[in-house]
C-alpha cells in the first residue's frame, strides 16, 4: 500500500536547500524512533535533541514498520537535519550456524543483524518486498505473542498483575502513549518488560516488591525494587531469553532474504560491527582483519559501528581495515534502551572516538546522504569504494 504521506515527504527531501548546519560535522546514522522500544518518548523529543547536539545527519534503522518515517523526513528538515531513512533485519546464515560460528550477536552462532540505508523504496514497496516484509512481521508477531502469554501466566501465579496483559494490550498502550496507529507498532522484548515491570509497580505495594520480584524471577534481584529500568533488564534476563521460562524461538529470514528485501526498497545492505562489544570476540570478527576479508567475500560495500561498544585502540584498527579495503564506515548510538546517552557517538566509558575514525565517520554520513539522494532519483551508484561519493554528499548538505 503506498504511504502518500511518505511520497510527499521523501519528494520535499528531493528539492530540499542545504541543511547548513553552523555545528558542521555531526552525525549519528543509527538511532531506533518510538514506535520502537527508544530512549525517546517522542519523535519531537529526539530531534529536539539532535538539534541541540549540533546533529547534521541522523539515520532512523528501525525495525519492521515505517509510519513514523513520514514525520521523521519532514521533521528533520525543518530542524536543519538531513534524515537516512534505514531498516533493521533478524537475519541468519545456515553455513556458519553449522559451524558453530558468530557473527555480530555474541550468542547464537550464525545469527547476523543486518541494516540497510536509503531505504527509499518503503513509501511503496513492491510485491517481492511486501512479502519479505509481511513474513518478517507475522513471524515477529507470533513470538511476541507466545511470550506475552507466558509472561502473563508467570506474572498472574504469583499475583503480580490484575487482568490479561497479552501483545495485543501491550500495543494498544504502546500506541497510546507515542501517538500512533496500533499497526505501527512492532513489539519487541524490551516493550514486553516494560509493559510487566509498569504492571507489576502499579499492582505492587513497593514495601512488597523486592520479595514478589525475586519470587517471579527466581533469584535474588539484581536492582532496587524502585528502579524501572533495572526492574526490565532483569525481567528479560531472567525470564525471557535462551532457557528461560518466557522464551520463544527468534524467527529469522535468511541473511540473503535480508539483502534482497534491502535492495528492493531501493536500498544499500550496510553490516552493523559488534567488534569488542563481544567478549570474548566472535569468529567471524576475531581481528580487523578477518572481519575485513569476510565483509568483503560477503559483498558487503558498508559497514557501521556503534562507537559505544568499542575501546578507541579497537575501533581504530577495524575502521582502518575496512577503509584499506575499500568499505564505507559510518557510526550510530541505536538509543534503543532507555538510557538517555549523547547522540553524538561516543566510545566505551565515554572516550571520545578517535579525531581520524571521526573523520572517517563523517564522510560515511555524508556518503549516505549522497546515496540516498542517487536512490531517490535512480541514479546508480558507483564502482568501488563508495567513500568517493562524500564530497557529494557533503555539497548536499552544504557544509564544507
Amino acid at each position: 500500500m503506498t504511504d502518500r504521506a511518505l511520497v510527499d515527504a521523501l519528494g520535499a527531501l528531493q528539492t530540499a536547500p542545504p541543511v547548513r548546519s553552523a555545528a558542521g560535522r555531526r552525525a549519528n546514522c543509527h538511532v531506533h524512533l518510538p514506535p520502537n522500544f527508544s530512549a525517546f518518548p517522542t519523535l519531537g523529543s529526539a530531534l529536539e535533541s539532535a538539534a541541540g547536539e549540533g546533529i547534521s545527519v541522523l539515520g532512523a534503522s528501525n525495525y519492521y514498520d515505517f509510519g513514523v518515517y513520514a514525520p521523521f523526513v519532514t521533521g528533520a528538515l525543518a530542524q536543519g537535519i538531513w534524515p537516512i531513512l534505514g531498516i533493521e533485519i533478524l537475519t541468519g546464515r545456515d553455513d556458519l550456524a553449522a559451524l558453530g560460528h558468530r557473527i555480530n550477536d555474541p550468542g547464537n552462532p550464525g545469527r547476523l543483524y543486518l541494516c540497510g540505508k536509503a531505504i527509499v523504496g518503503i513509501a511503496d514497496p513492491n510485491l517481492a518486498a511486501q512479502a519479505l516484509l509481511d513474513r518478517i512481521n507475522e513471524g515477529d508477531a507470533e513470538r511476541m505473542a507466545e511470550m506475552a502469554e507466558a509472561l502473563d501466566a508467570i506474572f498472574l501465579h504469583h499475583e503480580a498483575v490484575h487482568g490479561y496483559w497479552d501483545a495485543e494490550a501491550i500495543r494498544l498502550m504502546l500506541a497510546a502513549r507515542y501517538g500512533v496507529p496500533v499497526a505501527t507498532v512492532a513489539l519487541q522484548e524490551r516493550h514486553l518488560a516494560l509493559a510487566y515491570q509498569e504492571a507489576l509497580f502499579e499492582a505492587v505495594p513497593e514495601a512488597d516488591r523486592g520479595e514478589r520480584l525475586e519470587a517471579i524471577l527466581e533469584a535474588p534481584l539484581p536492582c532496587l525494587p524502585t528502579d524501572p529500568v533495572g526492574v526490565q533488564n532483569a525481567v528479560r534476563a531472567r525470564l525471557m531469553k535462551v532457557g528461560r521460562p518466557a522464551y520463544a524461538p527468534e524467527q529469522f529470514i535468511l541473511t540473503e532474504e535480508g539483502v534482497r528485501l534491502i535492495t528492493e526498497l531501493g536500498g544499500l545492505p550496510c553490516y552493523p560491527v559488534l567488534s569488542d562489544g563481544a567478549k570474548p570476540l566472535t569468529e567471524f570478527e576475531a581481528t580487523p582483519e578477518i572481519l575485513a576479508r569476510n565483509l568483503v567475500d560477503a559483498g558487503f560495500r558498508a559497514a557501521e559501528f556503534i562507537p559505544g561498544r568499542n575501546a578507541p585502540d579497537r575501533l581504530r584498527a577495524d575502521v582502518r581495515a575496512l577503509r584499506e579495503a575499500g568499505i564505507l564506515v559510518s557510526a550510530g548510538t541505536e538509543h534503543n534502551t532507555p538510557d538517555r546517552i549523547p547522540l553524538v557517538p561516543h566510545c566505551a566509558g565515554g572516550e571520545p572516538v578517535p579525531a581520524d575514525v571521526a573523520a572517517a565517520f563523517w564522510d560515511g554520513a555524508c556518503a549516505w546522504v549522497a546515496i540516498q539522494d542517487r536512490a531517490l532519483s535512480g541514479e546508480a551508484l558507483p564502482e568501488g569504494d563508495l567513500a568517493q561519493l562524500a564530497p557529494e554528499g557533503a555539497d548536499r548538505l552544504g557544509t564544507p
